[in-house]
């Protein structure tokens, strides 16, 4: 790392990043938007110049966004993908049409930001208050990259609950709202319909809004808002929805994949619908039975491929293609080849993704209870294998007990640690105690559990006693992943 690269680090590192912390003063002061409207305005606006597809949600916002991204550049415009957190370089952060941020230029927009950050550090010193944190700079910089590149779409992924976030500065031409469930509960509330409100923060004025896979009492929430706002709203199962194609291949024997699959898209739109988006009927998620029932769809896309894994990813690629027509609504100019190019090509890293076969080693950011259960589905469903080896570990921040309870019956051999460049992990024999106190509970000898304090360790320990036909599946954090991926 040269000398200039450093300084920028360090200038970074020198940010508050609550992305390290175990306690996030969301709805404190701190998190009020004032500071990065005051920000991005010493920068010149960069971001109300950039038409924005914005994306909440608890979980699938991060592969919605790759989705739509990928589509967009299919379809022959410059688009921008900002994600968090990275995996292995900052740069990650920084995207456009799949290509990283190189240093050179990431450097080039942190020297120019600095200035600014460092004039809103000696204000917030005369007030007694903080500077800017560094989400607030990296995403500062992501608008400042994509503005100065003239990308034509600028795809933002939220970083924690969507009101009051660091990206809720831009302009949106369709927001997506993935899912909500119980996640960040210290800061975005205790109830489904607290949290859905915080998600729904990022609704604009008349701009459309994708809604995913919602239960009644947050999909109230999102309506009302929408409706307060004049916003329409388009609801899965109701105005959208989708039908996998494919159950997947069983594997090789050796817990090989199926490495991608299809799914039929719909698209139906009542004419009572008002400007809100409320319509006199409201479906059920679609079924093969269902459909069959129903008024035939406006718009279809049939076996439609996706190559990441999961009935959690079908309902991540509808939304995408929810928000994809509502820029088509809008005139901007998307064929339905684009949307099969840009899904077949979508890929986001340690999203259920296979490293090693023989015994096959799958990475995934699992890091929630919904999270969590969709990965063990697809380990349930598309792996054929002979033991179920797990590396799993978790934040103090996070419900690991339950996460636990429910990969303790899902392996047969679980090795617990605590990743070793972020404070917020739970020590590795905190969760042994609590895994054995769950086992103790169910009354079973299985699975067998270990504890290590080094990731590292534990890879090593799993491969030693895994066989060619076995499973190894790491999960339980972003920060888990991103210190075992350089090492696969």
């Amino acid at each position: 790392m040269s000398g200039i690269h450093s300084a920028a680090i360090d200038f970074l590192k020198r940010r508050i990043n609550y992305e390290r912390t175990t306690s996030v003063p969301y709805l404190s002061a701190e998190f009020k938007l004032d500071r990065m409207r005051r920000l991005m305005g010493l920068l010149g606006d960069p971001q109300l110049g950039l038409k924005a597809i914005h994306i909440a949600g608890t979980k699938g916002k991060g592969s919605t966004a790759a989705m739509v991204a990928s589509v967009l550049t299919a379809a022959g415009y410059k688009t921008g993908l900002y994600t968090s957190p990275h995996l292995e370089r900052i740069e990650e952060r920084l995207v456009i049409d799949g290509q990283i941020c190189p240093s050179d230029r990431f450097l080039a927009l942190a020297a120019e930001v600095q200035p600014a950050v460092e004039h809103l550090d000696r204000e917030s010193e005369a007030k007694g208050t903080t500077g800017p944190t560094f989400f607030e700079v990296t995403t500062a910089m992501a608008f400042l990259h994509f503005a100065q590149s003239r990308v034509d779409a600028a795809v933002l992924e939220v970083g924690l609950g969507g009101r009051l976030d660091s990206t809720n500065v831009c302009n949106p031409e369709v927001c997506i709202i993935t899912s909500i469930s119980f996640d960040h509960v210290r800061q975005l509330g205790n109830t489904l319909a607290a949290i859905a409100a915080e998600k729904a923060g990022i609704i604009k004025p008349g701009v459309p809004v994708v809604s995913g896979f919602l239960s009644p009492e947050p999909r109230d929430v999102i309506a009302d808002r929408a409706a307060e706002l004049s916003a329409p709203l388009f609801q899965c199962g109701r105005d959208y929805g989708f039908r996998s194609e494919e159950t997947g291949k069983p594997g090789d024997g050796k817990g090989t994949p199926q490495t991608a699959q299809s799914f039929s898209y719909w698209e139906r739109q009542p004419r009572d619908q008002n400007p809100a988006g409320h319509h006199s009927t409201q479906y059920s998620v679609l079924s093969a039975d269902l459909a069959a029932s129903l008024p035939e769809p406006e718009f279809q896309l049939k076996d439609v491929p996706l190559r990441l894994l999961g009935a959690h990813q079908t309902a991540n690629a509808a939304a995408a293609i929810a928000a994809i027509n509502r820029l088509r609504d809008r005139g901007w100019s998307i064929s339905d080849d684009a949307i099969r190019r840009g899904l077949a090509a979508a890929h986001i890293p340690a999203r259920i993704e296979q490293v090693q076969s023989s015994p096959a080693i799958i990475l995934d950011v699992a890091h929630n209870l919904a999270s969590i259960e969709a990965l063990l589905t697809v380990v349930r469903e598309r792996f054929s294998l002979h033991r179920r080896i797990a590396i799993f570990a978790s934040s103090k921040d996070k419900d690991y007990t339950g996460m636990l309870k429910l990969v303790l019956p899902a392996f047969d051999i679980i090795f617990l640690t605590q990743y070793v460049e972020n404070p917020r992990a739970v020590p590795a024999e905190g969760l042994l105690a609590a895994a054995l106190e769950i086992r103790r509970t169910a009354a079973s000898a299985k699975p067998t559990l270990h504890a290590t304090v080094r990731p590292s360790d534990a890879l090593r320990l799993a491969r030693a006693v895994a066989d060619e036909q076995d499973l190894i599946c790491i999960a339980g954090s972003f920060f888990l992943a991103a210190e075992l991926r350089p090492l696969l």
